[in-house]
């Protein structure tokens, strides 16, 4: 079956030429994005990813391209049109296609483009990851100032994500001009310290606003973990007793080692289990499958 997506009130096979060449989001990535888990058929965290959508449409001053219940149900028709069980939906929003090319924001005329898609994800490849962990290694932060925004301007985070392939590893980890780690390039970065605390990088514009990492740390918390949000460095990563990754489609993964060395074990830590075991039973949204 050929995957099908919507874009601006067509849904049309993936390759259909539905975008136009002075799209803004083709031309200058001024767009941003956002991603859903999709399990069961049931859509996770999904009012928290819809908050987050909007959120990121009004810090780049892009009108809400449609009503939210006109994109709900967009996204639930394109997840019925492409079988989609347990996969991932992406939902873009660029400024639009004005006729030329400028950098300054185009007519109230223009109006932004909707791209939608969604697939399926390959489940044995995604246990096999949380089974076994995956490797982490780290780059100096050189991403913009504003990434608590989900843009389309990633080329930073391909180019750092290109590195982990080639070093042999799964993700790479930012580390800012202080020694901390920020994040990674599609993850929130995680460690269960030496003192058994469960640690991770505080709310701000130097990372994304994780969705899923929202979800860990109530989960967390109603088990009376100590949780402290607050960085923290590679040294300490490679001498913590877990690490992890979250993100919508690897909830809590462990991580086996940094820049080479084991973390803890070198083998997935059971708090890293724990919350991933509690996340993936607990988190749906009813009435949007």
């Amino acid at each position: 079956m050929s995957r099908v997506a919507y874009v601006n009130g067509v849904y049309a096979p993936l390759t259909a030429p539905l975008i136009s060449v002075t799209d803004r989001g083709f031309q200058l990535a001024d767009s941003i994005y956002e991603v859903w888990a999709v399990r069961g058929g049931r859509l996770f965290d999904a009012e928290a990813h819809m908050a987050r959508l909007n959120r990121s449409l009004a810090e780049l001053i892009i009108a809400p391209p449609m009503p939210e219940s006109s994109l709900w149900a967009v996204i639930r028709e394109t997840m019925r049109r492409n079988r989609v069980t347990d996969g991932v939906v992406y939902v873009q929003v660029t400024r639009g296609a004005p006729p030329t090319r400028d950098h300054v924001f185009p007519a109230a005329s223009v109006r932004p483009t909707v791209l939608v898609t969604a697939k399926n994800l390959e489940r044995t490849a995604l246990a096999a990851r949380a089974e076994h962990g995956v490797k982490v290694i780290s780059l100096p932060e050189t991403r913009w100032a504003r990434r608590d925004i989900k843009t389309t301007n990633l080329l930073p985070n391909v180019l750092a994500r290109q590195a982990a392939k080639e070093a042999g590893a799964f993700e790479t980890w930012f580390v800012d001009d202080r020694g901390f780690v920020t994040e990674g390039t599609s993850s929130t970065a995680w460690i269960v310290d030496a003192a058994g605390h469960l640690r991770t990088r505080g709310l701000s514009t130097d990372l994304l606003h994780g969705v899923t990492r929202g979800a860990l740390l109530q989960f967390a918390r109603a088990r009376d973990l100590v949780v402290v949000e607050e960085p923290f460095t590679i040294k300490e990563a490679q001498g913590a007793h877990e690490a992890f990754i979250s993100s919508a489609s690897n909830p809590a993964v462990g991580v086996v080692s940094v820049d080479g060395v084991p973390v803890g074990t070198g083998k997935v830590g059971p708090i890293t289990r724990i919350l991933r075991a509690v996340y993936l039973g607990a988190r749906h949204s009813p009435g949007l499958d």
